[in-house]
C-alpha cells in the first residue's frame, strides 16, 4: 500500500498503541487498519475529507497571500522589493516550527484539537494582518501566522490517510496535498479581483474570516484520529462506534478487542534512515526536497512582484501566479499517472529538465502576457507539480515502519530551502540583479533535482545488480 504525501506527517507513537499479532487471529480481535483499508468510501469518511480539504485550501490561500499582495503594499508604502524577503521567510520559519512542534503535540493530545486550534488561530492572525501599518508589524504577524499554518497540512494528511480505504488512499492523499495549490490559485484569483477595487487589506480580511468559519464547523463535525483514540482509556468504545459508521457490516460485540495493526519499532526512527544501505538515498532525498521547495517558494513569493517590475500590470502578475498554482495541480495528477505507468526515473528527470528551461525563460518573456502565461503554465506543471512525485519517491524508498519519519525529515530539511530561497531573492534584488538573471538562478535547483534523480537511479540499479548476484 503506497501513500503519497507533500508535507511531513507526524508519526503516531507506535510504542503506546496495542499491537496486532499477525500469527494469532482471534475472532474477538479486530485490526483497525485492516477494517479501514477494506472499507468502502462512505459518507462518514467523505465528511472528514471535505473538512480537511477546506482547511488545506484556506491554508494554501493564506500561504500564498503575501506574495500576491506584496506588489500592492510596495506601491502603497513606497518600499523596495528587497524588504519583502525577510517577511516571506518569517512566515516559512513559523511553518517549520508549527509543523515539527505542533505535530508532535498532536500525537499526544490528538489531531483534532491541534488542527482546529491551528485553523482558527491562523485565521485570527490573518485577520489581524489586514490592519498592519508597518513592515515590522507584517513580519511579526506573518511569523506567528506561519506557526499555525505549519500544523494544518500534516494533520489533515494524517487524518486523510487514516480514514481512506486502501484502494483510494494514494489518490485521496495526493488530492489533499493538491488542495494547497488549489487554495493558492483561488488566492491569486481573489487577489486579482479584490486589490484593484478594495485594496490589499481586503485579501487578508477574506483570508482570515474563512478559516475561522471552517474551524467552528470542525468543532461540531470533525472526529478524532482513530489511532489517537485507541490510546485513551475510553477510546476503545468510541473507536467501535466510529468503525460501525465506516464499515456498517462489521460485527462488533461487547468483548471485541481493537488493535492498531502496525509493527512495533525499536530505537530512534531517525537512525534507521541511515542504516541498511539507506544513507545515500536519504541524503539525496533531503537534497531534492530542499531544491524542490526552494523553487516552489521562490516563485510563489517573488513571481508576481518580478513580473510587475518587468512592466506588466498588477492584475497580470497576480493572474500569472494563479496560473502557476493551477497548473501544478494538473501536473500532479498527470505525473502521478505517468509515474504509475513508466516509473519515477523515466518521468521525473525529463520533467525537471523541461521545468528548468521554462523557469529560465520567464525572465526572457516577462514583457508579453500571453507568452508569459504559457511559460508559467509549463513551470507549474513540471517544476511545482513534480513535488508530489518526489514525495511518492520518498514513500517508495523506505519500509512501512520508516515512511512517515523518512518523508517528515525530508520535508523538514526541505523547508530550509523554502526559507532561504525567498531571502536570497531579496538579497539579489538589493544588489541590482536583473530579472532575467534571477530566473536563471531560480532554474538551477530544477537541474539539481534532475541530477539527483539520475544518481538515485544509478544507486537503485547497483543495488538490484548486487541483489541478483
Amino acid at each position: 500500500m503506497k501513500i503519497s504525501t507533500m508535507i511531513p506527517v507526524a508519526p503516531v507513537a507506535s510504542h503506546s498503541i496495542p499491537i496486532a499479532e499477525p500469527i494469532k487471529r482471534d475472532p474477538s480481535v479486530i485490526v483497525l487498519t485492516e477494517v479501514v483499508s477494506r472499507s468502502q468510501l462512505g459518507g462518514y469518511q467523505i465528511r472528514v475529507l471535505l473538512l480537511c480539504a477546506l482547511a488545506v485550501i484556506l491554508d494554501g490561500f493564506d500561504v500564498q497571500s503575501m506574495g500576491f499582495v506584496a506588489p500592492a503594499i510596495k506601491q502603497e508604502w513606497q518600499v523596495t522589493p528587497a524588504v519583502f524577503g525577510p517577511i516571506f521567510s518569517a512566515s516559512l520559519l513559523g511553518m517549520v516550527i508549527g509543523s515539527l512542534l505542533l505535530s508532535a503535540i498532536a500525537d499526544r493530545i490528538g489531531r483534532r484539537p491541534v488542527l482546529i486550534s491551528a485553523v482558527i488561530a491562523s485565521g485570527l492572525l490573518t485577520l489581524t494582518t489586514s490592519w498592519a501599518s508597518s513592515v515590522e508589524m507584517l513580519l511579526v504577524l506573518r511569523f506567528f501566522t506561519g506557526i499555525g499554518l505549519g500544523a494544518i497540512l500534516p494533520n489533515a494528511l494524517a487524518l486523510t490517510s487514516e480514514y481512506s480505504p486502501a484502494k483510494n488512499k494514494t489518490f485521496l492523499v495526493m488530492m489533499m496535498a493538491c488542495c494547497l495549490s488549489i487554495g493558492a490559485a483561488v488566492g491569486g484569483a481573489t487577489a486579482a479581483l479584490l486589490i484593484p477595487d478594495w485594496g490589499w487589506r481586503s485579501v487578508f480580511l477574506v483570508g482570515g474570516i474563512g478559516p475561522i468559519l471552517v474551524g467552528i464547523l470542525m468543532l461540531f463535525l470533525l472526529p478524532e484520529s482513530l489511532a489517537v483514540l485507541l490510546l485513551k482509556k475510553q477510546g476503545h468504545e468510541k473507536v467501535k462506534e466510529m468503525l460501525k459508521k465506516i464499515s456498517p457490516e462489521l460485527q462488533i460485540k461487547d468483548d471485541t478487542r481493537i488493535v492498531f495493526g502496525e509493527e512495533k519499532t525499536s530505537g530512534m526512527p531517525i537512525q534507521h534512515l541511515f542504516m541498511e544501505g539507506r544513507a545515500a538515498k536519504t541524503l539525496l532525498l533531503w537534497l531534492m526536497h530542499f531544491a524542490n521547495l526552494a523553487i516552489l517558494y521562490f516563485l510563489a513569493n517573488w513571481l508576481p512582484t518580478l513580473i510587475k517590475d518587468a512592466g506588466l500590470p498588477l492584475r497580470t502578475s497576480v493572474i500569472a501566479g494563479s496560473i502557476m498554482q493551477g497548473a501544478s495541480v494538473i501536473g500532479a495528477i498527470c505525473l502521478a499517472r505517468l509515474i504509475t505507468r513508466f516509473g519515477f526515473f523515466r518521468v521525473l528527470p525529463l520533467n525537471y529538465l523541461i521545468g528548468a528551461a521554462a523557469i529560465a525563460l520567464i525572465g526572457q518573456v516577462a514583457t508579453s502576457a500571453q507568452t508569459l502565461f504559457a511559460v508559467v503554465f509549463v513551470v507549474g506543471f513540471c517544476a511545482i507539480g513534480g513535488l508530489n512525485g518526489i514525495n511518492a519517491l520518498a514513500v517508495e524508498s523506505y519500509p512501512v515502519s520508516l515512511r512517515t519519519t523518512g518523508i517528515g525529515w525530508a520535508l523538514g530539511i526541505g523547508r530550509f530551502g523554502s526559507i532561504l530561497a525567498p531571502l536570497l531573492g531579496g538579497i539579489l534584488l538589493a544588489n541590482q540583479w536583473s530579472i532575467s538573471s534571477l530566473f536563471l538562478i531560480a532554474a538551477l535547483p530544477a537541474l539539481l533535482l534532475a541530477g539527483g534523480l539520475l544518481i538515485m537511479q544509478g544507486l537503485s540499479k547497483k543495488k538490484t545488480t548486487h541483489t541478483a548476484i
